[in-house]
């Protein structure tokens, strides 16, 4: 057994991120009563330090701040320091990210707030440099010490903002909806378009599916071609990008770069599984034979990479990696050299390089490259005198044989918890591969993930859990989870016509009147009246990422 200089209190807790931090020495604790009230009866400030498994910038700040034996020090002295999984607990970071976003403007991983005591806010931001965590540590500490007044004035200030930031009046007048009103909403959105590379203009650029399918559909419906030439630019530009693994399939969370190009290359099990739904549909659509592949190659990766025996898929794989010098560096298992692609490609590498970009277009740092295409296999093969069959049985040959060169190095680690949402985003995206390409595979896997759910995420009272790991399920489940699975389960129904799956969604959706609906806004609060409160209770309605929760309640009731 490993002996660590350290040891905190996270080593009890099933979370991979909370656990990459159970050696640090600082005096972490997870989320819970405990650590709450031993705030409170030491009347310490609570430092809250907030992200997940696979974020880049929260593996940097803790290599420089939270393994550093002098930081640890000053947060020892002055703080109740906790550790949240952001995917485990969102609640915790709705309310702190929305304290940041008012404080700074702007939000992001790592999340690092302090508050008072009793959880009221008082300062945040995002990642912090040595010196300057430091600095901000000791001025809080003091401030907290000689002129607590100050601290428990802006916090009761900004905890109101939190709070009105959730409020949303109940509306009664008629709603008459209009084409019109579409009309304005996407010619003002398009003012941000980038027609040339796709997604919206400048970088860094991430990829929203849900975005992608309101304007494919909207765009289908018109007869709108400048809107479907956006959407097409847009999907094809990202499946080009360095962003989408072009050997193993599977899309990175976003590009840093205008041209997708340079990801973070942490790999989300929200992004692909809607990347499923969306390049089926836009398949659907187009019949580009180009999303096909880019469907079925992202599906090879969800089962080969995030995919457990029981039927349910894990959360993430992680940026970062051992490279050949055993450092951890971020896209180490992605990126490839010139040399080593000569040695395994031999005489097909100037094709290859033609094919990728390994030059300037394709180049990372280091002498290293992110594999990106900027031209068609059509316009590849003419350039080379070969056909498009022929080019196309080369590139799955490369594929292959750069896989089985890759699987050989060391891997992301993976963060093998499965969230409930998560797993019905991924059903959903299975059910929509299966609706397009009428594919059993897709509804085997479908039903496998669904069946999961219900035998180890359904509660005896007909709620739900939030995770599972480690043959466990604990923590309950949020607004989101029953929204995506109720979604999910709908669709289920649709295409098997099993009526248990109608049932179940419906027993969820009466759940969640009983137990998240607000009767003065009549909208769902995101968490419980179940669940302990918070300093503030949020009603989620923007789309982001993930959809927002009470409108897949809406469209869940709508049909």
């Amino acid at each position: 057994m490993t002996k660590y200089p350290y040891t905190n209190k996270l080593t009890s807790e099933t979370s991979p991120y909370l656990l990459q931090h159970a050696h640090n020495p600082v005096n972490w604790n997870a989320w819970n009563d405990e650590a709450l009230n031993l705030a409170k009866k030491e009347n310490k400030l609570i430092l809250i330090s907030i992200g997940y498994a696979a974020c880049h910038w929260c593996h940097v700040m803790e290599h420089e701040s939270f393994e550093d034996t002098a930081v640890a020090k000053i947060m020892n002295k002055n703080f109740i320091s906790i550790k949240v999984d952001r995917e485990e607990r969102p609640d915790v970071d709705q309310v702190y990210m929305t304290a940041v976003q008012l404080m700074t403007g702007g939000g992001g991983w790592p999340l690092n707030v302090i508050a008072l005591p009793d959880g009221r806010p008082i300062w945040g931001g995002t990642y912090f440099k040595k010196d300057d965590w430091i600095n901000a540590l000791n001025q809080l500490a003091t401030l907290y010490k000689d002129s607590p007044e100050k601290a428990i004035n802006y916090a009761e200030n900004l905890t109101e903002g939190v709070k009105q930031s959730s409020l949303i009046p109940l509306n009664t007048a008629k709603k008459e909806f209009s084409q019109k009103e579409l009309e304005t909403a996407v010619k003002k959105w398009q003012q941000n378009f980038d027609t040339e590379m796709g997604g919206t203009k400048g970088a860094p650029k991430f990829p929203i599916p849900n975005n992608f399918e309101f304007l494919l559909a909207y765009a289908t419906l018109n007869k709108a071609s400048d809107l479907n030439n956006y959407v097409n630019t847009s999907l094809t530009k990202m499946a080009y990008g360095g962003i989408y693994d072009q050997i193993g399939g599977g899309f990175a969370r976003y590009a840093t770069d205008s041209k997708w190009h340079i990801p973070h290359f942490e790999k989300m099990l929200y992004d692909n599984a809607q990347m499923l739904s969306l390049y089926s549909k836009a398949y659907a659509a187009t019949k580009n034979i180009f999303y096909k592949k880019v469907v079925f190659e992202t599906a090879e990766f969800l089962e080969r990479d995030l995919l457990d025996k029981s039927g349910a898929f894990y959360s993430s794989l992680d940026a970062d990696s051992f490279n050949n010098k055993n450092e951890l560096k971020e896209g180490a298992f992605y990126v490839w050299t010139k040399a080593e692609l000569k040695s395994l490609l031999g005489p097909d590498f100037d094709l290859f390089a033609d094919y990728f970009n390994i030059n300037d277009y394709g180049k990372w740092e280091a002498d290293t490259y992110v594999l990106i295409r900027n031209k068609s296999d059509e316009e590849v093969a003419k350039l080379h005198h070969i056909t498009v069959n022929e080019l196309d049985a080369k590139v799955n040959k490369w594929r292959k044989s750069l896989l089985e060169f890759r699987e050989k190095r060391p891997k992301p680690r993976l963060d093998d918890k499965s969230l409930t949402s998560w797993n019905a985003l991924t059903l959903k995206g299975y059910l929509d591969a299966y609706k397009t390409f009428n594919d059993q595979k897709f509804l085997n896997s479908a039903l496998k993930n669904a069946n999961f759910i219900v035998s180890k995420m359904l509660k005896s009272d007909g709620g739900l859990f939030r995770n599972y790991k480690n043959n466990k399920s604990n923590l309950d489940a949020y607004l989101e989870d029953y929204a995506l699975v109720a979604s999910a389960f709908i669709d289920l129904y649709q295409v098997s016509l099993d009526q248990k799956w109608l049932t179940l969604a419906k027993q969820l959706t009466d759940y969640s009147f009983i137990h998240f609906f607000d009767e003065s806004s009549q909208m769902f609060y995101f968490t419980s009246n179940t669940s302990a409160n918070l300093v503030a209770k949020k009603i989620e309605t923007d789309d982001n990422v993930i959809p927002s929760s009470n409108a897949t309640m809406a469209l869940n009731l709508f049909k």
